[in-house]
């Protein structure tokens, strides 16, 4: 596999660039990319059908500068001076544990007070000269795609804390026993934790600008099917155990015309350094598994990828609010909850049977999104106002 993107070069190019920057985290930030692209889309078109609306921002313009403002930027231009010009000059360090170097109080001592000194300076002075002898109070018109900053911050802050905090759960004896381990560790993500919180917090910033909450969530349903598609990528080329349980059985020879990894792999090179080592490997991630898997986070990614062009090709035939969600509830529902069956992961009984947390949620999203589809289709339609009339 590819822990980097030197590694990936590499293979694909014959080129060896030193390059810090893992496989997986590339590709979440591409996910965070591309969501980013359709959400400002989908803003943009439903604004011009005019089922979302630019709204008013006042804002006081002319204050001086305030001592936690100044505070603020002089702390983040230490932190971002301490560790830039650290690596810069303990490359190697960095180089060979990226994660830990930066997690590590290692840094540039003197070029981090001199970063945070400069960066405080001109936060004043950038205040001072726009300050005015009577701050005013200016009104700006806000498109809702203008919030696409905003709400990718929040969302990506929130969510990571909800994935970590699933993952706890989850693995609760673990936490219990090295409950700060488990907080500050790099692995450990949940999905449903990420997606949850993420989603909880793009509603709350949508609706709390004037959308109304069936256009909110239709805006985010293709662009978060993307997202998941990209990330699974990063998962399937990294090796970060996302991958199935053990394949003991023979490719069909129906599919014969497959490259054999994608029905049974071993991940060779995974960046959790599971399995046997391989003979000869030098470095870091020399491991291989012993058996061969399920490669299920290729098949999420083109399953979730060929499930966003889908949606992504209806959406303008789509005209009742809220059906994009619902059917982004029911596919994401059941993807999930069949590709868990082939997949590492704790179980529970439920009702008689055997579910993953993953299957538990993923069955109650398709529920509700069937839910929602019968209530558009039949039940709303029944639903009549009731007129009376003064006899």
């Amino acid at each position: 596999m590819f822990p980097t993107l030197s590694d990936l070069f590499a293979y694909l190019f014959n080129i060896h660039l030193r390059l810090p920057i893992q496989t997986f985290g590339f590709f979440v930030a591409l996910s965070f990319l591309l969501t980013y692209l359709t959400f400002v889309s989908e803003f943009k078109r439903k604004e011009a059908l005019g089922l979302i609306h630019a709204f008013k921002h006042k804002e006081i313009i002319g204050v001086p500068p305030s001592i936690p403002e100044i505070l603020v930027n002089t702390f983040l231009g230490f932190v971002l001076g301490y560790k830039v010009f650290g690596i810069v000059l303990n490359y190697n360090d960095f180089m060979y544990d990226p994660k830990s170097y930066l997690l590590s109080a290692k840094g540039s001592l003197i070029i981090g007070l001199l970063c945070g000194i400069g960066w405080g300076a001109w936060a004043y002075f950038d205040r001072k000269k726009a300050q005015l002898l009577q701050p005013e109070i200016v009104e700006h018109t806000i498109h809702p795609y203008q919030l696409m900053g905003r709400i990718t911050f929040w969302c990506g802050v929130i969510g990571f804390i909800g994935a970590k905090l699933f993952d706890s759960v989850e693995h609760l004896g673990y936490f219990l026993a090295h409950p700060v381990d488990d907080l500050l560790s790099s692995n450990g993500f949940t999905y449903y934790g990420g997606f949850l919180f993420g989603m909880l917090t793009f509603f709350y910033i949508g609706t709390k600008n004037g959308m109304r909450l069936p256009h909110v969530s239709d805006v985010g349903a293709p662009g978060i099917m993307l997202a998941y598609g990209v990330g699974r990528v990063g998962c399937q080329l990294s090796g970060d155990g996302d991958w199935g349980i053990v394949n003991v059985h023979p490719k069909p020879s129906w599919l014969n015309w497959l490259p054999d990894w994608i029905w049974s792999f071993n991940f060779p090179h995974n960046i959790i350094n599971e399995g046997l080592y391989i003979p000869g490997c030098r470095g870091e991630h020399c491991q291989v598994l012993a058996n061969r898997v399920y490669p299920t986070s290729f098949y999420e990614s083109v399953i979730c990828i060929a499930m966003f062009v889908f949606l992504w090709l209806i959406r303008k035939h789509i005209h009742k609010a809220a059906l994009m969600s619902y059917l982004y509830l029911i596919l994401i529902g059941i993807e999930r909850f069949f590709i868990e069956f082939i997949r590492v992961t704790i179980r529970y009984h439920v009702f008689g049977t055997m579910l993953s947390q993953a299957q538990i949620l993923s069955a109650g999203m398709f529920l509700v999104g069937i839910g929602g589809v019968i209530y558009l289709y039949f039940i709303k339609k029944l639903i009549r106002p009731v007129s009376i009339s003064a006899s």
